[in-house]
């Protein structure tokens, strides 16, 4: 078996203006998990998800036949497979070169899909292109790997491309609906729910202020970054960095 996790990605950096205080916040996807043990674990992480598989014909000239890591990710051609560590390097230049364009043949890169779902999911909102506006911002790659808590292919060595992107969200009402949805739950009621409806999760958003997240991270030193953090009683995954673009850790190369 093939030894090393490739998972791809789109996160957002999604930000709009406070409505009364024009201060600059930073919106995150809130889950809920209950685990194996009965406990729940409740952390916020970037909008964004896997990359899609087209018609990935020049990766499987490099990797030959594709490998997906679960059985989820082959059904939904999500960028997540297992390949020999020898095939990373050319792999990773892969995934810089056709993640560049949106409309590219062999991967959809593009975030509004993924983005347009989630807050269907969070929200139950039907986001359209007039409330938000989209700019490239750059890579992140996690050359050194790392073991993954993904659900369905946990225990793997993992290593990540990230395409980020800057979301600003630009229709006011839907920026007011964004805060009263974060302050209606609490952490702990949002647990309760994924508890109590069967299904062992439940989402919803965090908003925050950017600068306070910025200022948490800031305040640990660059090798004590890439970890979980709590803001405002909140726990914040390390992934969360991944879109503060000016921040370093030397876990993530950006480009």
């Amino acid at each position: 078996m093939s030894e090393l996790r490739v998972s791809v990605a789109t996160y957002n950096q999604v930000v709009f203006p406070h409505p009364e205080t024009g201060t600059v916040m930073l919106t995150l996807e809130r889950k809920a998990t209950v685990l194996e043990d009965g406990s729940v674990n409740v952390r916020a992480q970037p909008f964004g998800g896997g990359v899609k598989l087209l018609k990935p014909n020049l990766l499987e000239k490099i990797v030959g036949e594709i490998q997906f890591d679960s059985i989820r990710s082959r059904s939904e051609q999500d960028f997540r497979i297992l390949i020999e560590p020898s095939d990373w390097e050319a792999v990773k230049q892969y995934c810089l070169k056709h993640l560049q364009y949106p409309s590219d043949l062999e991967l959809e890169s593009a975030p509004d899909r993924e983005l347009v779902e989630e807050f269907e999911e969070t929200m139950g909102v039907a986001l359209t292109p007039s409330q938000y506006t989209v700019q490239p911002v750059g890579f992140v790659i996690e050359d050194h790997p790392v073991w993954t808590e993904n659900w369905y292919a946990r225990g793997f060595s993992t290593v990540r491309v990230y395409r980020i992107y800057k979301v600003e969200i630009v229709d006011g009402r839907l920026c007011q609906n964004m805060i009263d949805t974060s302050q209606r739950f609490s952490d702990e009621m949002l647990g309760k729910r994924a508890v109590e409806n069967g299904k062992g999760r439940e989402n919803s958003i965090l908003v925050l202020p950017l600068n306070r997240v910025r200022e948490a991270f800031l305040a640990l030193p660059p090798e004590k970054r890439f970890n979980k953090i709590v803001v405002d009683h909140h726990k914040l995954d390390e992934s969360v960095l991944v879109v503060l673009e000016d921040i370093e850790a030397p876990q993530y190369l950006r480009l």
